[in-house]
């Protein structure tokens, strides 16, 4: 993305993204190409954007492709009412203004062809070659007629895989979602809801892991104004009220971050660093952030100050100057340049305090480092030309098989427990709980390997990431020399090693589930819980994930497996939580895995022991037993209404957000049996509930009531709970 910028003692200004007509654009598409000699006026602007971030590009091919793409969906309308290449046209330029490569911006034009037009794979690769072939063919979705409800995640599981293999097919969906975002408006207001979600849930993480602060940013604020409009529109008012005159006159407010740009700019010409200082607005939903960070925002809070240089030693030369003939707010400082984020973002942060004790906000990289953290993996341009220093076709391997230098470690880790969840539903699921983890730490192992995990990972994680499916054998960890509990959770530049039982017939402890963070840990737990419903003791008799090979002293202990009553004795015989089999005096256990209530529709299975485990009809373990031949057994719900069920609410975090929850549930007449709050990521915050009903009619009443706590978006049963439950 171009930067307005600013020399050393100029007037400081502000930087735009200057929006191009898309209706003009669309009258000029529907004259269709003009001469051979030169580029259609419909995508001039695709082209004056390419050329400022690669001079020598050639353009016939963007030509050839707008001709194909033009005469394709000439006919095609979209619900705007403009001409549907008005779409692939916006794509492009997004792309290209973010400084992606000819390769990219050809796919992008060609990148809905093969879903809504005539034209075939065949044809784009006979055409293009095999590389705008291949982002194409990412890029495409799958047909609702052929896949049903499960067409969008595994769309999303193609995408993701073919991702893995060159990361400009999620550039390309990137910028399409921002698009479509942009004109979303002219959509039924469900249907608004329902694409915001999943660019909230999804799409926005993965621009966030890619890098690509330029379209993240505009995109969460999209989704800010559709899924909390009044929120959005009392940030709006709050940005208008800081730069408007007090008078009510109109006339733009001094901007307090102006005086302190001056005297940075200052500052740094008579050191004689060669800098430039911007002011950066922030967007709304960063505005929205340090409002509930605050409490009260300050007029240095709408912005940022930008500086940039141009070599890495220059960011420290800069940071040494504002340290010393300014006041630093030391608690701000952050080294991204020595220690870089996951998504390839550097960055010195800091903070300093103007004269009138206003303060502000810093930002120090080089034009380099800016570049990347704007546009992120698409700033890399084509993964292979260095491989092959002839063009992104040279690359090809002739047997087909790719590698992407730019793969991130956390797109890895996902395209590898993806294969372990076929299951569309659970697929779903985990990438949006994957997703949600946002920052990344590196430990190492004692054979001197590393593995990379996410933030808040334990030792169980850590487990599986090392060992697969043998971690189930773990018994305990040593991180950083000393015993730890499996529970224990990692810092970043911890050393662990994992302890493993040389007993093969060991098993994982459903506490493990109570710590695991990681996709790949949580399916291969809870994979071998349901081929093993008859045994939740744990490792070796019960081991909780709490105790490793020797009981800490310093640590915390849960008390070990009760001992079962024998089947048909006992208070539990025939029921539990009013659950009737149709086996007499059987011991009957309600499914930790599902957490089945009246009314949903359930079935059991005879577990070890005799005893009768209930499950709800559509929970995995259901298919699981029924696939190796166990017989379900007949179950119906009993007289007896009190239950005990496990919610999750998921929020935007706020004040008193805990307060309000607790209050909804307890004016539903239930009472709270264990509560966990997880740490806030991305200012979202998951609230887990074990309740105790007084009649389980009363379920969907409290469900809605949860839901209607201003700030929580969805409230669902728990489908992991604690094992307490």
């Amino acid at each position: 993305m171009s930067t307005e910028a600013t020399s050393p003692g100029a007037p400081i200004r502000r930087r735009g993204r200057p929006r191009i007509d898309l209706r003009r654009l669309g009258r000029v598409a529907l004259l269709g190409p003009v001469s051979r000699d030169r580029l259609p006026d419909a995508i001039g602007h695709v082209a004056e954007a390419h050329r400022a971030h690669h001079p020598d590009a050639d353009l016939s091919i963007l030509h050839r492709a707008y001709v194909l793409a033009e005469s394709s969906h000439r006919g095609q309308m979209r619900k705007s009412g403009e001409p549907y290449i008005t779409h692939p046209l916006a794509v492009t330029l997004i792309l290209a203004q973010l400084g992606a490569e000819t390769t990219t911006l050809t796919a992008s034009l060609l990148h809905d062809t093969v879903e809504d037009t005539d034209v075939t794979l065949d044809q784009v690769r006979d055409q293009f070659g095999k590389e705008v072939c291949y982002l194409v063919d990412g890029v495409t979705k799958l047909e609702k007629v052929d896949y049903g409800a499960a067409a969008e995640p595994e769309t999303f599981r193609k995408m993701l895989v073919a991702t893995g293999d060159d990361v400009r097919v999620m550039s390309i969906k990137l910028a399409d979602r921002l698009h479509n975002m942009r004109t979303l408006g002219v959509m039924r207001p469900e249907k608004q809801a329902r694409i915001a979600k999943v660019t909230r849930d999804v799409l926005i993480p993965l621009a966030e892991r890619l890098g690509v602060q330029a379209l993240k940013t505009e995109l969460e604020d999209l989704v800010f104004a559709i899924l909390h409009p009044e929120e959005y529109e009392r940030t709006r008012a709050l940005i208008d009220a800081a730069s408007a005159h007090p008078d009510g006159s109109g006339a733009a407010r001094q901007d307090p971050l102006a005086a302190i740009a001056e005297n940075v700019t200052t500052v740094l010409r008579e050191a004689g660093i060669p800098a430039e200082v911007l002011i950066r607005p922030r967007h709304f939903v960063s505005v929205h952030r340090v409002g509930i960070k605050r409490g009260e925002l300050r007029g240095t809070d709408f912005g940022r100050l930008l500086v940039l240089v141009g070599e890495d030693a220059d960011c420290y030369a800069v940071l040494g100057e504002l340290h010393t003939c300014f006041t630093p707010v030391i608690s701000e400082f952050k080294d991204f340049i020595a220690a870089p984020k996951f998504n390839l973002y550097q960055s010195l942060h800091t903070a300093v305090v103007g004269e009138d004790g206003a303060v502000a906000e810093v930002l120090i990289r080089t034009h380099r480092m800016h570049k990347v953290a704007e546009a992120g993996v698409i700033a890399l341009g084509n993964p292979y030309a260095a491989e092959s220093g002839t063009g992104p076709q040279a690359a090809e391997p002739a047997d087909g098989e790719r590698a992407d230098p730019t793969r991130p470690g956390w797109l890895s880790r996902l395209l590898e427990w993806q294969q372990s969840a076929p299951d569309p539903d659970t697929f779903w699921t985990t990438l949006r709980a994957d997703l949600a983890q946002d920052r990344e730490i590196t430990v190492f192992r004692t054979d001197g390997g590393t593995l990379g995990l996410p933030a808040g990972a334990s030792c169980v994680d850590a487990a599986y990431a090392q060992y697969g499916d043998e971690a189930h054998n773990c018994i305990g960890a040593r991180v950083n020399g000393r015993l730890a509990t499996l529970g224990t959770v990692l810092s970043d530049g911890d050393t662990v090693q994992l302890l493993l039982a040389e007993d093969a017939a060991s098993g994982p402890s459903p506490d493990w589930l109570d710590h695991a963070r990681t996709p790949a840990a949580r399916i291969a737990i809870t994979g071998w819980l349901d081929a093993h419903p008859e045994d939740t003791r744990g490792p070796h008799g019960g081991r909780p994930a709490e105790s490793g090979p020797e009981q800490q002293s310093h640590g915390h202990s849960r008390p070990g497996p009760q001992p079962q009553e024998p089947a048909g004795t006992g208070p539990a015989a025939g029921r539990a939580a009013s659950a009737v089999v149709d086996l007499p005096d059987a011991t009957v256990r309600l499914a930790g895995c599902c957490t089945p209530v009246p009314p949903d529709a359930v079935t059991g299975f005879v577990v070890r022991g005799g005893a009768v485990t209930v499950h709800r009809l559509e929970c995995p373990a259901v298919a699981r037993m029924r696939s190796v031949g166990r017989s379900p057994v007949g179950v119906s719900w009993g007289d007896a209404t009190e239950c005990r069920v496990t919610l999750v609410a998921e929020s935007f975090g706020r004040p008193r957000l805990l307060a309000d929850l607790t209050e909804a549930i307890a004016t539903a007449d239930a009472a709270i049996v264990s509560a966990t709050v997880e740490p806030p990521s991305e200012q979202r915050v998951r609230h887990t509930y074990t309740l105790q009903l007084p009649d389980a009619a009363g379920l969907p009443s409290l469900m809605r009531a949860m839901r209607d706590v201003p700030g929580v978006y969805d409230v669902s049963r728990a489908q992991h709970p604690a094992a307490t439950v």
